[in-house]
């Protein structure tokens, strides 16, 4: 059984605050007037009251020992009943009362309609969703979009693994049909043939990717080439959506060879499938995830040679420009150029020498 904690059908929370009981289940003076004209004791005002308030909030009618005791007391003190008035109602008083809400509410109750309804998107939608959640969530939206009254909680449960696994063995079916009498052996062989550790074959497709050596690199190409020869999958699985080969495959991953065996021969096959599916996909991922790591790994090393040789080279360079000065420093003293450097430094000095002889406070027409 579903747990309604994972789905959206309404139900009272644990804690109410104060501000929440004052905003949903604080009765106007009209619904108690209203309330008032159909009932002749306290426990029935009280009764007819909480059915009222509670319906508005949920859009069903919960059980009288679903209804929280502080829901219960601020009710009663809302419309000043005595301290210790608890809601009773026989059963013919209590159909009466949910009748008369419905009519103020202008819901339905029509259980057969209902049901159909919510058959009807859970079947539709239980050909991509696999939780039993799901499904009830989608029910719900659409049953109170059609204005009917909820149904029970159990019955949408129990209505939602039925149409899940009728659906379920529809696809199962789907896919076993698709394969071929090789191909049933082939793949009914991973539950009982050993593999060299000793188990069966069954936990092959199972497996993950190592770390990303060349022996790793190699043992994963060839991990590849050998579940790609179970079969064409994403053939056999045409069709079929995406989450549903994804539930599948996790629900055979999850069991182990003699657990798989206990299934019927077409959900077995099927399962398999799935599982075959899931392990190319992630096979082909995974080596192409070693592939890029291995690359840049080389790529990284590469680099590090690259500014290595760079280093040495701009070594090499500069030595060899410290060397190039040193020659050209030697290499004939009475060249042109040794010739031109010593005019220069002559002139440069003789021009330092007269200013400073210059008197810094003569007036600017004896400097020229």
């Amino acid at each position: 059984m579903t747990s309604i904690e994972r789905t959206a059908y309404p139900r009272f929370k644990r804690l109410i605050t104060a501000h929440e009981l004052h905003l949903f289940f604080a009765p106007s003076r009209d619904e108690v007037e209203w309330a008032a004209a159909r009932t002749d004791c306290d426990e029935h005002l009280l009764a007819q009251l909480l059915a009222l308030k509670s319906y508005q909030r949920m859009g069903c009618f919960p059980k009288p020992d679903e209804i929280p005791e502080t829901v219960v007391d601020f009710v009663r003190r809302a419309v000043d009943l005595p301290e210790g008035t608890v809601p009773k109602a026989a059963n013919r008083t209590a159909e009466r009362q949910r009748t008369a809400v419905r009519q103020r509410t202008g819901l339905s109750y029509d259980k057969a309609k209902t049901r159909k309804i919510a058959e009807a998107v859970m079947r539709s939608e239980a050909v991509s969703k696999n939780r039993p959640a799901d499904l009830i969530n989608i029910a719900l939206e659409k049953v109170v979009e059609a204005g009917l009254e909820l149904p029970g909680f159990t019955t949408l449960d129990a209505l939602a693994a039925r149409v899940r696994t009728e659906v379920n063995a529809s696809i199962c079916m789907g896919v076993y049909d698709q394969l071929s009498e090789a191909h049933r052996e082939r793949l009914l062989a991973l539950l009982s043939e050993k593999d060299t550790s000793g188990t069966t074959k069954y936990n092959r497709p199972k497996q993950s990717a190592k770390a990303p050596t060349w022996s790793h690199f190699r043992a994963q190409a060839e991990h590849l080439g050998w579940v790609d020869e179970l079969g064409e999958t994403g053939v056999w699985l045409a069709g079929v959506a995406s989450g549903k080969i994804t539930d599948f495959a996790s629900e055979a991953d999850a069991a182990d060879a003699p657990g798989l065996r206990d299934y019927s021969l077409v959900k077995r096959l099927a399962l398999l499938v799935c599982l075959v599916h899931k392990a190319r996909m992630r096979a082909r991922d995974d080596l192409t995830t070693m592939f890029c790591k291995r690359i840049a790994l080389q790529v990284k090393r590469a680099k590090a040679e690259l500014e290595e040789i760079r280093e040495r080279q701009q070594a090499i360079v500069e030595a060899l420009i410290g060397n190039y000065r040193t020659v050209l420093q030697h290499i004939d003293a009475d060249s042109p150029v040794q010739a031109a450097r010593e005019k220069v430094a002559a002139l440069t000095a003789e021009v330092l020498a007269a200013v400073g002889e210059l008197d810094r406070d003569a007036a600017p027409e004896l400097v020229f």
